[in-house]
């Protein structure tokens, strides 16, 4: 191989090289876009409708802490495991 097909194929892999990134670029580009068109603005929550009922099962009852229990006598939503 000469030094002038050397050349020439060290372009031709560059040249391959720089249109690959190229349309790489271009693709992920696109592709960024339509995911960002997509997503939607996020809502706020909704608020939880009704009032707390405690459960007083029996069975739940031997396995809730006092803590917990004292919440839910007080009419809150328990935030104690």
């Amino acid at each position: 191989m000469n030094r002038l097909q050397r050349t020439l194929v060290g372009a031709a892999i560059a040249g391959s090289m720089l249109t690959g990134g190229v349309v790489g670029a271009v693709i992920y580009g696109s592709t960024t876009l339509t995911a960002a068109a997509a997503t939607p603005a996020p809502t706020a929550p909704a608020a939880a409708s009704g009032t707390f009922t405690p459960n007083e099962d029996p069975a739940h009852e031997a396995t809730e802490s006092a803590a917990r229990e004292a919440q839910e006598n007080a009419g809150q939503r328990p935030t104690v495991p």
